[in-house]
Order: structure tokens, then C-alpha cells, then sequence
């Protein structure tokens, strides 16, 4: 978007080990597309389609998912973090606007009506102790996504970390195997014989790789049990008697925690550093790269002064909204996987058996939720619509019908003057109307709005024969105006407004409303 960046990062490089967060949701992927990442990061990637769940040694359910547009994406792909990573990093290198400063940890954040100022202790690569020296970068404004070790950050920035962390332990294993007829799907376990009274979670991945995650007591320690050969035989009784190679191996607890605010001023935070949820479901990669872009669009409109610095509140109104679901629904999750009291151990085990036989019960069967995008319709930048009200939480697998606040469907657009063959990439050049045959001249309309607003807006009508599928996919009446975002979500759509509604709208989208 045109924005100078200083990239600061404390590590002396990229530390590429492990699968990490693997499974990227057809939406992220469309989002990589804006930085000339998705298309490779989706060919590179391992697609799956179905989603199982199994109790002990029968299926419950399979899920599949539902596209409402078009999209060139699978709905999920896994590759590895580190890969995700070098690709991020080969796409950042061509970009003359953005600084890479390795070795750089912030460790001070003070800013005012002008600007932010980061104080960097910086590591020179010496042999003398206590090398560090420390260096100021001052810039406009600060995009803190530090992971989720951000205590000091958070602490510096008087920000709360409320939540809590899961007792249970969970082992990853990467390992290299072949394993004919579980590569397109992944698959959950409840109670496997192999891991009685647990779950265990399987991940297909590139290169003939499985990510095999296992819950495991509280006191479980890898060490021990790689020393006494409970690992191999762990992983044999999912593999069964073939070769394999552990690729990576890692034991952690889950946290589910937010911070109470994700705006400060000048300052925003975004992924780990203000969210950590436990990863059935792929919520933490897949609500990190929306935080990401909402506030990349909002800094560089504000940065741009084609919106008021107000605009940045709405960052916060909005993924922290996102994140509380988020939570919410991995919490609600976590009930499930790891029951509290035997009570609960009762109910859940009451649940499953039913589940074997009786539809209704699946539905009460909790395995994860997978990652979708969060929806906009309660933001202050959404203009409410009483044709088109959002119905609901859709069925799972499933996106919502067109409405205000969520992603337009992404489809074929055709566009003279203009190098874009899809709805969201479209949408993501700035602020996009699209008028309706019974509405307003589009020529006329972008005059006006191109008077009244100074980001960029394109007006476009969907009468154009390069709008068809597009106007199926949202069921566009004529006398309809939609109002698009630069991230893709609809932030209006108008019945039979006069110019006046139009400008409003565009307005409330980019915080002057």
C-alpha cells in the first residue's frame, strides 16, 4: 500500500524448525494472494477436503465445506510454518518499502500526537558479555505481533493478559512415513485404544509428512519416554510396522488468554502477542493473518490521510471481537476434550456412545470448530440493512449468505482499465461500490464520491457483463448499492439510496461516520 516499514525482529534470524502452525483456511490464503504469497503457499501446500472424527473405532461424522463463490482455493491447506515463513520473507525482499532489521528486540515503547519511539536493544554479534547497545526507531506508528512470549511488551504497554492455561500436555510428532489413503483429510480421535481416555489429532502435510498431536498427562515428560522406546511404540500404534522418521518433535500446554485492549493510540497488537488459543480448530494462524490485515489497511488509510486516525479504534472493536469467539469457541472445545470433574467425564462419555448411533447426538460431538473468518456485522464501520440481516452462525463447513459485515464471495470479475480477475482483488485496490441497474450512473457516482472521499474508491455496476457471476453469487437486486472494504468485507448494502446514503456509507466504512 505504499507504506514505509521498519520490520524489527529480536532473533539473529529465522529459527525454521518444525511444522508449527501448519493448517492456513482458504480465506488466509486469499489474503497471502494481496501480497503475492497465496498462490504459491496453496500449490506448495497439501489441500484436504474432509475433516473425520472417530470414537475409538467408529466414525461419528465427516465434515466437508461450502463456498459460496468461486474461490481459486482449496477450503484448507497445511505446509509447514517454516515454510510459510521463507516464502513471507522471499515475497519481502522484493519490496523496496520494507527495512528488515534483525537482532533488534524492542524493549521500550513510548509514543504521543506525533509518533511512536521503540527503544531496541540491539545484539552486535561480539564476544565481549554484555554486548547489547540500544538504539531508538521512531515511525508513525507500531504493529506489536511478538508472539506470544510478549510479556515484557505487554507489561511495557500496561496491558492485562487474562485466561488460563490447561494442565493436560499435548505431544507433536512430525513424521515422514507412507501412509496410503489418509492424505487428503484430517482426523480425530476420541479415545483410541492407542491413547485410551485421550485424543489424538492427525494432520496430513507436504512431503509425505503426518503431524500427529497426542493429549497427554500433566506430568508426561518426551525424554523419558524417547529413552525407554514408549515413543516408538507410541508411534507404531498409529503407523502401525512400516518405516518412518521423526522430522520434529515438541510437548506443550495450551493457553487460552487475550489482552483487554488490542489499540493503544498509535500502538496495535495483533496475533499471539494478543491471543493465545488452544489449536483444535486452526484459530491461532487463521486469526493472526486477519488481524494483520485489518490493521495493514487501516494503518496505511490513516498513514495516507484518506481516513481519520479514529479509523484505528475500530481495529481493536473488531479483532478483539474476534478473538473473544475465537476463545470461545476453543474453550467451549477444550470442555469437551478435557472434562473437568467425573461428572463431565460421564456426560461426555454418555454423548459419544449415543453419537454412534443416533444422528442428533453428533451435533453435541465437539472435535473443533474450524477456522472461518470472524464477521464484522456489530463493527460501527458496518451499515446495518434490514433486507439483508445476518441470519445466524451458519452450519459448520458452511459461509454465510451476503450480508453487511462479512466477506464478499470471491469470484470472476472482469474490470476495463483495471488488471483484477476476481471480486476480492477488486475489493482489495481501496473502497469499492457497486451500483445496481436501477440505482445511479456509475460515472456520475464516482464523481461524487471521488469529491467526498479521498481514499481510493471505485465504482463499478453490476449490469456490466463482467459483474454476472458476481451479481448471482451476492443475489444483487438492481436497485441494490453494495459497499465494499479494502479487506473484502461488505460494509454496506443500500436499497434505493440517493447519493447522500452512498457517501454516508462510504464514510462509516473508513471511520467518519
Amino acid at each position: 500500500m505504499g507504506v514505509p516499514v521498519v520490520l524489527l525482529d529480536a532473533r539473529p534470524q529465522r529459527d525454521a524448525v518444525g511444522s508449527k502452525a501448519l493448517c492456513q483456511q482458504r480465506d488466509v490464503l486469499d489474503i497471502w494472494t494481496a501480497v503475492g504469497a497465496g498462490e504459491q503457499i496453496a500449490r506448495e501446500g497439501l489441500t484436504w477436503t474432509r475433516a473425520r472424527t472417530l470414537y475409538r473405532d467408529s466414525e461419528l461424522f465427516c465434515q466437508g465445506f461450502v463456498d459460496k463463490g468461486r474461490s481459486p482455493f482449496p477450503p484448507f491447506v497445511n505446509i509447514s510454518q517454516t515454510r510459510t515463513e521463507q516464502i513471507l520473507d522471499e515475497r519481502i525482499a522484493e519490496q523496496p518499502h520494507i527495512d528488515v532489521r534483525w537482532g533488534h528486540r524492542v524493549v521500550g515503547v513510548e509514543q504521543d500526537a506525533s509518533g511512536v519511539r521503540l527503544r531496541c536493544a540491539v545484539d552486535i554479534q561480539t564476544d565481549v558479555a554484555g554486548s547489547d547497545r540500544f538504539v531508538q526507531v521512531d515511525g508513525s506508528f507500531a504493529l506489536v505481533c511478538s508472539g506470544a512470549r510478549s510479556d515484557t511488551l505487554r507489561a511495557e504497554l500496561g496491558l492485562s493478559f487474562e485466561g488460563k492455561t490447561f494442565s493436560d500436555q499435548f505431544l507433536i510428532c512430525d513424521i515422514r512415513t507412507d501412509m496410503p489413503g489418509w492424505g487428503q483429510e484430517r482426523r480425530f480421535y476420541f479415545d483410541p485404544e492407542w491413547n485410551p481416555g485421550r485424543q489424538v489429532l492427525i494432520h496430513p502435510c507436504p512431503d509425505s509428512t503426518f503431524r500427529i498431536d497426542w493429549q497427554v498427562p500433566p506430568e508426561y515428560d518426551i525424554a523419558d519416554e524417547e529413552a525407554s522406546g514408549a515413543l516408538d511404540a507410541r508411534i507404531r500404534s498409529v503407523i502401525g510396522d512400516r518405516d518412518y522418521e521423526i522430522v520434529w518433535k515438541s510437548q506443550y500446554r495450551f493457553h487460552a488468554r487475550q489482552v483487554d485492549r488490542m489499540q493503544l493510540g498509535r500502538v496495535l497488537v495483533a496475533g499471539d502477542a494478543a491471543h493465545l488459543v488452544a489449536p483444535f480448530g486452526a484459530r491461532g494462524l487463521n486469526s493472526g493473518v486477519p488481524d494483520a490485515e485489518n490493521a495493514a489497511w487501516k494503518l496505511a488509510f490513516v498513514w495516507h490521510g484518506w481516513a481519520p486516525e479514529s479509523l484505528l479504534e475500530s481495529y481493536h472493536v473488531e479483532r478483539h471481537a474476534a478473538a473473544v469467539e475465537n476463545l470461545e469457541v476453543t474453550s467451549a472445545t477444550m470442555r469437551f476434550l478435557v472434562p473437568q470433574n467425573e461428572q463431565e467425564w460421564v456426560e461426555r462419555r454418555e454423548i459419544l456412545e449415543e453419537a454412534r448411533v443416533h444422528d442428533a447426538a453428533r451435533a453435541r460431538v465437539d472435535s473443533g470448530r474450524l477456522a472461518e473468518p470472524f464477521w464484522y456485522v456489530d463493527s460501527p464501520l458496518t451499515t446495518p440493512s434490514g433486507r439483508r440481516g445476518f441470519a445466524g452462525r451458519p452450519p459448520k463447513g458452511e459461509a454465510p449468505e451476503p450480508s453487511p459485515g462479512v466477506l464478499v464471495p470471491d469470484v470472476p470479475v472482469s474490470v476495463e482499465g483495471l488488471n483484477v480477475g476476481r471480486s476480492r482483488e477488486l475489493a482489495r485496490l481501496g473502497v469499492t461500490v457497486l451500483v445496481g441497474a436501477q440505482t445511479h450512473d456509475p460515472a456520475e457516482l464516482a464523481e461524487r464520491l471521488g469529491r467526498a472521499v479521498a481514499a481510493p474508491v471505485g465504482v463499478h455496476s453490476l449490469a456490466a457483463p463482467g459483474f454476472a457471476d458476481l451479481a448471482v453469487a451476492l443475489d444483487a437486486a438492481p436497485e441494490e448499492v453494495w459497499v465494499l472494504r479494502p479487506d473484502a468485507h461488505i460494509a454496506a448494502v443500500l436499497i434505493s439510496p440517493s447519493p447522500e446514503d452512498v457517501e454516508t456509507a462510504v464514510r462509516r466504512s473508513l471511520g467518519d461516520g
